[in-house]
């Protein structure tokens, strides 16, 4: 009974941050936000507190000043001020003092900042955070992995085939973690196997469903205690969410498909070759 209830409690979680997520751009009130997760505003306001570790107004406050410096980084012609309003500030100066605030630059210094340094900012804010006082360099990520499953990590990847094409809106139903995943296999394949457990019994892994991962943050700009990753698999439109198990809209439009060969450490590589301007040259 308390693990139903407790699934039954991430899910409406979880329905409440794919709102905030698309609407990042709009007014979003304790009410309607309450609405959306089906509780009672001051009920949801200490749920989600106790299931996330951040209040409601820390969240969305976060994800808007770390959607600004992703598109800080994709659109370095875009003005500040239209990247602020573009993420719900009110203004240019709302948004100058939540994003210093936040990283510690400006928005202007943001984009200047080498990948090394912002990494720097950001294990330095962590720090802080919990009153450890900034040390000079973040953690390294390899500490402790195997020396030959670090040297394949390293190794530079390119891809073996891409391809542009435009994609219709989808249903997916998912799973999703919260927490560092780089490199953890048994993560994904956990994910795979509850998400497939609930679609067998109700014939929803026919030849035409896919499976995807979606990852909400970019690793350079969110902490890793606070990524999302959805693991999902496509659904018929008037698919209803149970138990842990959410169902959202993903948005169509033009992607980018490439493939590639490699080890699991090698996704972020793999990631950082398709985003690099050689790709798109």
């Amino acid at each position: 009974m308390e693990h139903d209830r407790r699934a039954d409690y991430t899910a409406r979680i979880h329905r409440v941050m794919d709102h905030v997520e698309r609407c990042l751009d709009q007014p979003l009130q304790l009410d309607e936000l309450a609405r959306v997760a089906h509780f009672s505003p001051f009920h949801f306001h200490r749920i989600f507190s106790a299931m996330t570790g951040e209040t409601l107004q820390r969240f969305v406050a976060r994800l808007r000043v770390e959607k600004a410096a992703n598109m800080l980084l994709l659109y370095p012609g875009m003005p500040v001020t239209t990247v602020a309003l573009d993420c719900g500030f009110s203004g240019s100066a709302a948004f100058a003092r939540a994003f210093k605030g936040h990283f510690g630059v400006s928005a202007s210094a943001w984009r200047k900042l080498r990948k090394s340094e912002r990494k720097i900012r950001q294990a330095q804010r962590k720090l802080g955070e919990e009153g450890a006082g900034a040390g000079a360099y973040p953690p390294d990520a390899g500490a402790g992995m195997d020396p030959a499953r670090r040297r394949t990590a390293m190794k530079p990847v390119e891809a073996t085939t891409v391809r542009i094409e435009n994609t219709d809106p989808m249903t997916v139903a998912y799973v999703r973690h919260v927490g560092p995943y780089a490199g953890d296999a048994g993560l994904f394949e956990r994910l795979i196997g509850q998400l497939c457990r609930w679609a067998g019994p109700r014939n929803l892994l026919g030849p035409q469903a896919r499976m995807l991962s979606i990852y909400h943050d970019n690793p350079e700009v969110t902490d890793e205690d606070k990524l999302r990753v959805s693991m999902c698999l496509t659904v018929p439109p008037d698919t209803k969410p149970e138990g842990e198990v959410g169902v959202m809209e993903v948005a169509g439009g033009t992607c980018a498909f490439a493939a590639f060969e490699i080890a699991v450490g090698q996704y972020g590589a793999a990631w950082q070759w398709l985003y690099s301007p050689a790709a798109s040259g």
